[in-house]
This record gives structure tokens, sequence and C-alpha cells, in this order.
């Protein structure tokens, strides 16, 4: 089957035609690389989600990605109180590093096995601060830095455990010099978390403030540069040029070209 225009959800390159957004990983990975904690924050259908996609795979030789998306992996009862909250994060942490198919040292497999016995064993006790303290554990014993990702953080931040959860990243991030914790920790969403506080009732303002302060300014540009609109659509006429006919190349094109280009 050949490849299309998608114009919804997230591209995938072996199926979607895709700029290169090689310049905009790297720009990304500039922040990371200082250690940056940072928000995405796009209107829908801005890229973002193929970004991160492409950025997980743009940083596996240098970091251990942990790419998670809250309106899957978390749904809004996962927010009610602390204990929830933290055994839900718990599972899809350990979901995601176990499905990356990497070998970890054996002090890493053992800080993760901790966290799993905590899920398994101690259900009750387990909330945000003994979570971030198994979560510690694990980036200390880890071989290379740590980047957390989430997407579609904002489909559950007008939330108490919410603004604890950013608490707890907040403060692990003051206090990296002496407790571990990841190297980036990025938040994809439509909002701003700093704006996120015209949801709240006006005496939670300050705590959305004071749990995200510590956020980059985030200057990449995300919009597709003209020279790489113009690179897809000359690997897409490419691509067609090889048909067997006019008329088969025209009916191709029909097919899989959106309505922009067939004006």
């Amino acid at each position: 089957m050949g490849k299309t225009f998608n114009v919804t959800a997230d591209c995938k390159r072996e199926l979607h035609y895709m700029v290169d957004i090689s310049a905009r990983l790297a720009a990304i990975k500039s922040y990371i690389d200082r250690g940056e904690y940072f928000t995405i924050s796009r209107a829908r259908q801005y890229g973002k989600t193929t970004t991160l996609r492409a950025l997980d795979e743009y940083l596996k030789d240098e970091y251990y990605v942990i790419r998670m998306d809250f309106q899957m992996q978390m749904s809004y009862a996962k927010f009610r109180d602390e204990n929830t909250f933290s055994i839900a994060f718990a599972k899809a942490f350990i979901r995601i590093i176990e499905n990356m198919g990497i070998t970890f040292p054996g002090r890493m497999q053992t800080a993760a096995a901790e966290l799993k016995s905590a899920v398994r064993e101690n259900k009750e006790e387990l909330e945000l601060v003994e979570l971030f303290q198994l979560l510690s554990n694990i980036c200390k014993e880890a071989d290379r830095p740590l980047v957390l990702i989430i997407d579609e953080f904002d489909s559950a931040a007008n939330n108490q455990v919410f603004l604890d959860f950013l608490s707890q990243l907040r403060g692990y991030y003051i206090d990296r010099d002496v407790s571990p914790t990841f190297r980036t920790v990025i938040l994809a969403g439509v909002y701003d978390v700093k704006n996120l506080r015209r949801k709240l009732r006006p005496d939670e303002e300050h705590k959305m403030n004071s749990s995200w302060n510590i956020a980059a300014d985030f200057d990449v540009n995300m919009e597709l540069s003209q020279d790489g609109i113009k690179g897809m659509l000359e690997g897409f006429y490419k691509y067609f040029s090889h048909s067997t006919s006019h008329i088969e190349r025209s009916r191709r094109i029909d097919h899989a070209a959106p309505k922009f280009l067939q004006i």
C-alpha cells in the first residue's frame, strides 16, 4: 500500500508523507541536553504527538525515554486520590520500560523490580512521596539519563492530585544535585501549564503557578517550513511519476493527495 497524506491524528513515516523535522528534533534535544523541564503547548493537529513520537526514536541512543499519554493511560478516575494515581502511573511506567526490549543494567533492573513490587504488594501505601522515591532510585541506577514525556497532560490538569504530582517533579528538579531524577520532563498539550490557572478556583491559582515555575520557555518553531513542505511534495510526485500511465498516475494522486493539492 502506498503512502498517503494525513490530516488527522499523528503521522507515521511508513504510512504517510511527512515533512523532515530533524532540525526541530535537534532544537528540542538541546533543551534536554541542558536538563530543562518545559511545556509544548500548541493547538490540536499541530504536530505535537508526531514530534514526540519522532523524538522518542531520535533520543534512544543517549536517553531512556518514558513517553506517556495521559488520555490513554490515565483516565479521569485515576486522579481520584494520590494512591489511585500513583498505582496507575507506576503501572504505566513499568509497562513502558518492559516494552522497550532493552536489557537494563542489573541495579536498574532491581530498582524497577522494587517499583513493580510496591504496586503488587504494598498498594495501599503507595502515594506520591513513595512513588517518587522509587522513581528516583531507578534514575540513580540507570546507565543513561531518563526523559519523561507526558502527552495530553491537560486532560486532567484541573485536579489537586495533578498539582501535587507537579510539585513532586518540581521538588526533585530543585534537589536534583542530591536526589536523582529525570533529566528532562516534557509536558505536551493544548494549554500551557501556566495558563491552566483559569480552570481552577481563584484560591488555587498560586498552586499551579508555584508548581511549575521551574519550566523553561519553549521557543522551538513547530510550524512546517517552506523547504520542508517542498521536500515532502517532491517526494510525493517523484513516487507517483513511476506510475505506468497518465490515467493511473492521476487516479493515485486523486486518492492520496489532500484536497488543497488537487486545486
